[in-house]
């Protein structure tokens, strides 16, 4: 990919959304599976990663901690969201040419089951429902390492394109 990446917050390499913008979503999400372009730097601090990319699924994985917890000692439903959030409006983008991105309208949950730090690592995915040239949806599951069921939910998100440079 061309052009020199500029530094986020946290010093890592960020590319610019105009060189991003030439790739296709799939082609996005896959270079952050492979570490080719950073993830947001929010992830990061939730300890998101990107474990695959196809067309129209993507699959992450978190570990939550003990500074993820709500005031009632388990973890926030503010992290469940963002993990299936992205994983559900990922697997949106993946179904996306160049120059066109996403952004979500509608996010719902059902919390099935608490989430601790000791859950360990769990596995979020998304999986795209219908694509459609305005409107997208997608449903998600967050799976805990025995595969039951923490949370699900769904996704409408909003297609646009990209400004152009």
């Amino acid at each position: 990919m061309a052009g020199s990446p500029s530094r986020d917050v946290t010093g890592q390499p960020v590319l610019s959304v105009y060189v991003t913008a030439a790739l296709s979503g799939l082609d996005r999400v896959r270079a952050m599976c492979d570490g080719k372009l950073e993830i947001a730097p929010m992830l990061r601090l939730m300890n998101v990663g990107l474990i695959a990319a196809e067309d129209g699924l993507v699959v992450v994985n978190a570990r939550p901690e003990p500074r993820h917890y709500n005031p009632r000692g388990s973890v926030h439903g503010a992290f469940t969201a963002a993990v299936l959030d992205t994983a559900m409006g990922l697997s949106v983008l993946t179904k996306l040419p160049a120059r066109t991105s996403q952004t979500t309208l509608e996010l719902k949950l059902n919390f099935v089951r608490p989430m601790l730090a000791r859950t360990g690592e769990v596995r979020g995915e998304g999986r795209v429902i219908h694509a459609g040239r305005n409107i997208a949806t997608a449903d998600g599951r967050l799976l805990d390492a025995g595969g039951r069921i923490i949370a699900h939910g769904s996704t409408t998100c909003m297609i646009f394109p990209e400004a152009q440079p």
